[in-house]
Protein backbone atom coordinates (compact mmCIF):
# COMPACT_ATOMS: atom_id res chain seq x y z
CA UNK A 1 0.00 0.00 0.00
CA UNK A 2 0.89 3.64 -1.34
CA UNK A 3 2.17 6.04 1.84
CA UNK A 4 0.30 9.14 1.33
CA UNK A 5 1.65 12.25 0.21
CA UNK A 6 2.73 14.76 2.79
CA UNK A 7 0.89 17.75 3.28
CA UNK A 8 1.93 21.33 3.78
CA UNK A 9 3.02 22.48 7.03
CA UNK A 10 0.29 25.32 7.31
CA UNK A 11 -2.34 26.24 4.98
CA UNK A 12 -0.66 29.20 3.72
CA UNK A 13 2.37 27.25 2.51
CA UNK A 14 3.70 26.95 -0.44
CA UNK A 15 3.33 23.59 -1.46
CA UNK A 16 3.28 21.69 -4.63
CA UNK A 17 3.16 18.25 -6.34
CA UNK A 18 4.90 17.42 -9.65
CA UNK A 19 5.59 13.81 -11.68
CA UNK A 20 9.22 13.81 -12.97
CA UNK A 21 10.08 10.92 -15.96
CA UNK A 22 13.45 9.09 -15.64
CA UNK A 23 14.07 8.34 -19.25
CA UNK A 24 16.43 5.45 -20.37
CA UNK A 25 17.42 5.24 -24.10
CA UNK A 26 17.83 1.50 -25.15
CA UNK A 27 21.85 1.62 -24.12
CA UNK A 28 20.65 2.73 -20.33
CA UNK A 29 21.32 6.51 -20.86
CA UNK A 30 18.84 9.37 -18.74
CA UNK A 31 17.84 12.00 -20.04
CA UNK A 32 18.48 15.19 -17.98
CA UNK A 33 17.44 19.12 -18.48
CA UNK A 34 20.16 21.65 -16.91
CA UNK A 35 18.80 24.49 -14.89
CA UNK A 36 21.05 27.72 -14.42
CA UNK A 37 19.46 28.86 -11.51
CA UNK A 38 20.54 31.90 -9.28
CA UNK A 39 21.92 30.78 -5.66
CA UNK A 40 20.93 28.91 -3.61
CA UNK A 41 19.84 26.32 -5.84
CA UNK A 42 22.45 27.52 -9.04
CA UNK A 43 23.34 25.50 -11.65
CA UNK A 44 21.64 21.59 -11.91
CA UNK A 45 20.22 19.20 -13.84
CA UNK A 46 17.29 17.31 -13.61
CA UNK A 47 14.69 14.43 -15.06
CA UNK A 48 12.16 15.72 -16.90
CA UNK A 49 9.00 16.91 -15.39
CA UNK A 50 7.12 19.53 -13.24
CA UNK A 51 3.78 20.30 -11.46
CA UNK A 52 0.75 19.12 -11.46
CA UNK A 53 -2.18 21.03 -13.01
CA UNK A 54 -5.35 20.96 -11.06
CA UNK A 55 -7.41 17.88 -10.71
CA UNK A 56 -4.32 16.19 -12.66
CA UNK A 57 -2.62 12.39 -10.96
CA UNK A 58 0.78 12.08 -11.29
CA UNK A 59 1.31 9.86 -14.65
CA UNK A 60 -0.73 12.51 -16.62
CA UNK A 61 1.41 15.24 -15.28
CA UNK A 62 4.45 13.54 -15.63
CA UNK A 63 3.47 12.42 -19.67
CA UNK A 64 2.50 15.84 -19.98
CA UNK A 65 5.71 17.53 -18.72
CA UNK A 66 7.70 15.27 -20.62
CA UNK A 67 5.70 16.07 -23.90
CA UNK A 68 6.04 19.82 -22.94
CA UNK A 69 9.81 19.78 -22.54
CA UNK A 70 10.42 17.08 -25.19
CA UNK A 71 7.76 17.04 -27.89
CA UNK A 72 7.43 13.67 -27.32
CA UNK A 73 4.16 12.03 -26.50
CA UNK A 74 4.70 7.85 -27.42
CA UNK A 75 6.37 7.47 -24.17
CA UNK A 76 4.68 5.22 -21.67
CA UNK A 77 5.65 4.83 -17.95
CA UNK A 78 6.85 1.81 -16.88
CA UNK A 79 6.72 2.16 -13.11
CA UNK A 80 6.95 4.28 -10.32
CA UNK A 81 10.64 4.34 -8.79
CA UNK A 82 10.77 6.84 -6.48
CA UNK A 83 9.37 9.53 -4.24
CA UNK A 84 10.81 12.56 -2.45
CA UNK A 85 10.19 16.33 -0.81
CA UNK A 86 12.14 19.14 -1.74
CA UNK A 87 12.28 22.78 -1.92
CA UNK A 88 12.75 24.62 -5.01
CA UNK A 89 12.18 27.88 -6.23
CA UNK A 90 8.67 28.18 -7.84
CA UNK A 91 7.21 32.04 -8.57
CA UNK A 92 10.44 33.68 -7.34
CA UNK A 93 9.72 31.81 -3.68
CA UNK A 94 11.10 28.81 -2.10
CA UNK A 95 8.75 25.99 -2.44
CA UNK A 96 8.13 22.52 -0.85
CA UNK A 97 7.20 20.41 -3.74
CA UNK A 98 6.38 16.96 -3.38
CA UNK A 99 7.61 14.53 -6.63
CA UNK A 100 6.85 11.39 -7.86
CA UNK A 101 9.16 9.65 -10.29
CA UNK A 102 8.81 7.47 -12.87
CA UNK A 103 10.77 4.86 -15.20
CA UNK A 104 10.03 5.39 -18.69
CA UNK A 105 12.06 3.97 -22.36
CA UNK A 106 12.68 5.23 -25.63
CA UNK A 107 13.67 2.96 -28.64
CA UNK A 108 15.95 5.54 -29.97
CA UNK A 109 19.41 5.83 -29.49
CA UNK A 110 20.29 9.47 -27.93
CA UNK A 111 16.68 10.79 -29.16
CA UNK A 112 16.87 14.32 -30.49
CA UNK A 113 14.74 17.24 -29.14
CA UNK A 114 13.37 19.28 -31.55
CA UNK A 115 10.81 22.34 -31.77
CA UNK A 116 10.58 23.26 -28.02
CA UNK A 117 13.07 25.90 -27.84
CA UNK A 118 10.77 28.54 -26.77
CA UNK A 119 9.35 26.53 -24.08
CA UNK A 120 12.71 25.43 -22.82
CA UNK A 121 13.41 29.38 -22.33
CA UNK A 122 10.30 29.82 -20.90
CA UNK A 123 10.78 27.36 -18.57
CA UNK A 124 14.56 27.86 -17.89
CA UNK A 125 15.93 24.73 -19.21
CA UNK A 126 19.43 25.78 -20.55
CA UNK A 127 20.65 22.49 -21.74
CA UNK A 128 19.27 18.62 -22.46
CA UNK A 129 21.69 15.89 -22.60
CA UNK A 130 22.00 12.16 -22.42
CA UNK A 131 23.99 10.63 -19.03
CA UNK A 132 25.80 6.88 -18.85
CA UNK A 133 25.37 5.86 -15.17
CA UNK A 134 29.13 6.08 -14.98
CA UNK A 135 29.28 9.88 -15.72
CA UNK A 136 26.51 10.42 -13.01
CA UNK A 137 28.73 8.20 -10.66
CA UNK A 138 31.96 10.61 -11.80
CA UNK A 139 30.43 13.98 -12.62
CA UNK A 140 30.89 17.08 -10.35
CA UNK A 141 27.81 18.49 -11.50
CA UNK A 142 24.95 18.98 -9.33
CA UNK A 143 21.91 16.01 -10.17
CA UNK A 144 18.43 15.98 -8.80
CA UNK A 145 17.28 13.62 -7.64
CA UNK A 146 20.49 12.84 -5.50
CA UNK A 147 21.65 8.94 -5.91
CA UNK A 148 19.14 8.96 -9.67
CA UNK A 149 21.85 6.45 -10.80
CA UNK A 150 21.42 4.30 -8.09
CA UNK A 151 17.90 4.33 -8.27
CA UNK A 152 18.15 3.70 -11.97
CA UNK A 153 20.71 0.62 -11.28
CA UNK A 154 17.98 -0.60 -8.76
CA UNK A 155 15.16 -0.61 -10.98
CA UNK A 156 17.08 -2.36 -13.77
CA UNK A 157 18.12 -5.05 -11.00
CA UNK A 158 14.25 -5.48 -10.17
CA UNK A 159 13.01 -5.94 -13.63
CA UNK A 160 11.10 -2.45 -13.47
CA UNK A 161 12.46 -1.51 -16.88
CA UNK A 162 9.89 -1.87 -19.55
CA UNK A 163 11.47 -5.33 -20.73
CA UNK A 164 8.69 -7.75 -19.40
CA UNK A 165 5.70 -5.14 -20.92
CA UNK A 166 5.12 -4.29 -17.05
CA UNK A 167 3.53 -0.51 -17.25
CA UNK A 168 2.65 2.31 -14.82
CA UNK A 169 -0.83 3.14 -13.36
CA UNK A 170 -1.26 5.14 -10.35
Amino acid sequence: MALPDPEPDSPGGSFRHAGRVILLDPHERVLLMRYDETPPYGRHWATPGGGLNPGEDYPAGALRELAEETGWSDIALLGELHRHTRVIEYRRRATRQHERLYLARTDQDRREIRGVAAMHASDGIAAWRWWTLAELDSTDETIWPVGLADLIRNALRDGVDGRDGDSCGD
